[in-house]
């Protein structure tokens, strides 16, 4: 490598001091002639200070992100370029412009002076042209590249490379025309400028043009991509406007592509999530090129369909007012203030959450008739939110709940999707009426597939086998209903707020009678007030004396009984009828007969050998009668009346405690070993199990073997242990209701129970004498009478009435 002769525009002689400029935003090359506007005080007053065309200046580059105004030189970069200025001109705006034109290259040694404007001591070496196959290299590789960038990128003059490749006068001068010309960035032109040595500088410049060419690759990649898009489409539209005049030349019907046209314009405005617009564009492709003959266009039309009405959004709904709640739920239901104070709690939540938090599911659980479902239509009353009712009572394909597949003929979705759609909103409020009686079969257990839709962790992409694409119920307000909570899954369970309807008392029933009841059976049967009006006296021995139920169902049957008689005297006007029939106890008992049911059925005056128990069932509390009879044998005990194998455990545990407590009970031993026990329970028909018959049992028993009767108007309820401890059973609240309602005066109940008096109601608080007991004992001395004799002039019925409180155990205080 030779080095070359200075060039004639490197021997401009260059003072040591120069007035100074900080270029930020522009960059000047040797030679090169640049504007350069000046609105920063201090360039303006070195312009100031430097007046007449042809004054030297050193233009300096700040570093990369500099801001504020440079003092020293570690706020410059190392080298820079010496200019003269040949021209200046003030502008309306107080700022400067001027023209200037590069020189060469200079390096920075000091910043003499910052203020009033900046003064530099530099050094301007003379640069020489390195020659050698080297810088060729470069400068060739360089300008090939030029020219591929050229063809590339636009805005670049054609004539560009044939300028530069007459014009090499060096490397050094190639690399400056190719940094002042080129549409480098920033950046990358300041490091061009500010790099002294030649070679250096042509390796930088031909990073710069390798960078900047494949950014233009890419972009022209992407061009093409466009373009081929574009065309693409262009051959698919008048392809497809082949297509329409071909079907109609060949008479096909022609409304098909208005069809898909109406269908691409509903999916393009019903902003469909993505999977489901993307699911939705897909078969309306697949659509526009079947024929509408095949069986399989319909099913895909059917598809589409089902996509486009399912409400994906949810509407703007006005939060839960929750005193218009309290004033619904009081309107339609009259008592039930425990579960009322449930809903309105869930309610609150809702509220304060704005039904964005995990959402739990209600379950109303409690026997028919208590008004269970009218609950869920006064929640979305109070919520102003759609109400659905579905009944999965006998439910046993899993596809009800979770759709068909569609490769199945006839497939669709399953109900939770279906009613949805129907209401034709994403948030009502949903009742799953008798969710304990689903069954499986071999097409799949539903409670299992019901898991996915009231579980909150998952219902927010549930998944519908027809769909096939997520839609999110956890919007949804899902509420359950079902009267044995032990018939539902565990899983299934785990996940519900379960609220329990016990039954309503006499006195409730009364009032819902008068509120809900008879209005509603009056109308129904096409009746006014001019026609019948029902009196309290009517009405409570319709409660009394015709039904035994927790709820409320069979009173509207029995007083739509009365009703239909006197229709039918309205309708025939009958002249012996009255204008207006007064329904009292008189006219009950003339149009429905005798009474069903009495006080205390069943066990009207004391006996031997029979004690009342008190039993939970799905339809409310009952009282349960326990019959036994000795019979000449060897001890052994016989167990009758469809019972299920714990009350027979309960049977043998209360005969054990009896004849290991023989001598406190004054049992002769003798009976126990000469006889047999019979123990039986009436109704044998009806299957019969649990574990609160023990204490009642061994009660039966010791009527039994002491021959002395057992109170008729005591009832009981507890498990016994071998030791006669009385153990805690459920349902207590049911019990004790079923008790007030059979007349019953004392019910005896365990002392574990205790805490389930206090969601008792008044009107059965006060209408029981309520007793907690222990041990077994207590209950048999409670209910126990003495053995009585009959004397010459007593009274016959003497034995009927029940013994005074001092001949009874000592009694515990009033619960």
């Amino acid at each position: 490598m030779t080095d070359a002769t200075p060039q004639p525009f490197e021997e401009t002689p260059i003072p040591e001091t120069l007035p100074g400029l900080c270029l930020r935003n522009t960059v000047v090359f040797p030679l090169d002639v640049v504007s350069v506007p000046l609105d920063r005080a201090r360039s303006i007053r070195m312009i100031e200070a430097n007046p007449g065309d042809g004054v030297v200046v050193a233009c300096f580059f700040s570093h990369e992100g500099e801001e504020g105004e440079p003092r020293d030189a570690s706020h410059f970069m190392p080298v820079g370029v010496a200019c003269r200025v040949i021209h200046r001109m003030r502008m309306p705006n107080e700022s400067v412009q001027i023209v200037l034109q590069g020189l060469r290259r200079i390096h920075l040694l000091e910043v003499l002076q910052a203020q009033p404007f900046l003064q530099f001591r530099v050094d301007a070496p003379l640069q020489r042209e390195p020659r050698g196959a080297d810088i060729d290299g470069l400068i060739y590789r360089c300008l090939e590249m030029v020219d591929q960038l050229v063809k590339a990128e636009g805005g670049y003059p054609p004539e560009m490379v044939n300028i530069l490749r007459m014009n090499i006068a060096g490397g050094g001068r190639f690399a400056d025309l190719i940094g002042a010309h080129v549409h480098f960035e920033l950046p990358t032109k300041r490091q061009i400028a500010a790099t002294a040595r030649v070679r250096e500088r042509l390796r930088r410049v031909e990073e710069a043009l390798d960078a900047s060419l494949a950014d233009a690759q890419v972009g022209e990649e992407l061009q093409t991509k466009v373009r081929a898009d574009i065309e693409g489409r262009q051959r698919e539209h008048i392809l497809r406007a082949k297509l329409r005049t071909i079907r109609k030349e060949l008479g096909i019907e022609g409304d098909t592509e208005a069809e898909i046209l109406e269908l691409r314009e509903r999916i393009d405005e019903a902003g469909l999530p993505e999977d489901a617009h993307e699911a939705a564009t897909r078969e309306v492709d697949r659509l526009a090129s079947m024929t509408p003959a095949s069986s399989e266009f319909h099913v895909v039309r059917n598809y589409v369909s089902w996509l486009l009405d399912l409400p994906w959004t949810v509407e703007k709904r006005p939060p839960i007012n929750l005193r218009k709640a309290r004033r619904i739920l009081d309107r339609d239901h009259h008592g039930l203030d425990d579960v009322k104070a449930r809903i309105l709690e869930f309610l609150a939540v809702r509220r304060l959450t704005k039904g964005e938090g995990a959402s739990q599911v209600l379950c109303l659980s409690g026997p028919p008739g208590v008004g269970k479902t009218s609950l869920g239509r006064s929640i979305a009353e109070a919520m102003g939110r759609p109400f659905v009712r579905v009944s999965v009572g006998g439910m046993r394909d899993e596809a009800e709940i979770k759709g068909h597949r569609r490769t199945y003929v006839g497939a669709m979705p399953g109900k939770i999707l279906q009613e949805i759609k129907r209401v034709g909103a994403a948030d009502p409020v949903f009742l799953l009426d008798e969710i304990d009686k689903m069954g499986s079969d071999a097409r799949g257990d539903p409670s299992a597939a019901m898991l996915e839709v009231l579980d909150p962790e998952q219902n927010a992409t549930f998944l519908d086998h027809y769909l096939d694409v997520p839609f999110d119920l956890s919007r949804v307000f899902f509420l359950c209903t079902s009267n044995v909570l032990e018939n539902i899954p565990g899983p299934l369970r785990d996940r519900m707020e379960v609220v329990r309807l016990s039954g309503y008392t006499a006195g409730e029933k009364l009032e819902i009678a008068r509120k809900h009841v008879v209005p509603r059976v009056i109308k129904d049967n096409g009746l006014t007030k001019r026609n019948i009006v029902f009196s309290d006296e009517g009405l409570s021995l319709l409660i009394e004396g015709y039904t035994r139920e927790a709820g409320v169902r069979e009173l509207q049957r029995q007083a739509g009984r009365i009703c239909r008689k006197r229709a039918l005297e309205v309708a025939a006007r009958a002249k012996d009828a009255p204008k207006r029939a007064r329904v009292d106890a008189a006219y009950v008992e003339r149009v429905l007969g005798a009474r069903a049911f009495k006080p205390t059925e069943g066990h009207a005056h004391p006996e031997v050998g029979v004690a009342a128990g008190l039993a939970w069932t799905p339809v409310g509390g009952d009282l349960l009668f326990f019959e036994a009879t000795l019979i000449p044998g060897s001890g052994r005990l016989k167990v009758t009346g469809r019972l299920g194998d714990v009350m027979r455990e309960s049977c043998e545990a209360a005969y054990s405690y009896v004849r290991a407590t023989a001598k406190e009970l004054e049992v002769p031993l003798d009976r126990l070993a000469s006889h047999d026990i019979h123990i039986h329970v009436p109704d044998g028909a009806t299957p019969k199990d649990g574990p609160s018959a023990g204490v009642t049992l061994a009660t039966c028993l010791a009527s039994l073997l002491t021959g002395r009767p057992a109170r008729a108007d005591v009832a009981m309820t507890g498990e016994i242990t071998l030791k006669g401890r009385v153990l805690a059973v459920g349902g207590i609240k049911e019990k004790l209701m079923a008790a007030h309602r059979a007349g019953i005066r004392l019910v005896l109940i365990p002392k574990a129970n205790e805490k389930d008096l206090e969601s008792l109601p008044n009107e059965v608080r006060d209408g029981l004498d309520i007793r907690l007991s222990e041990e077994a004992s207590t209950n048999i001395r409670a209910t126990l009478m003495p053995i009585y004799l009959p004397q010459e002039g007593d009274d016959p019925d003497a034995h009927l009435h029940v013994p005074p409180e001092s001949g009874g155990p000592e009694r515990s205080p009033r619960v």
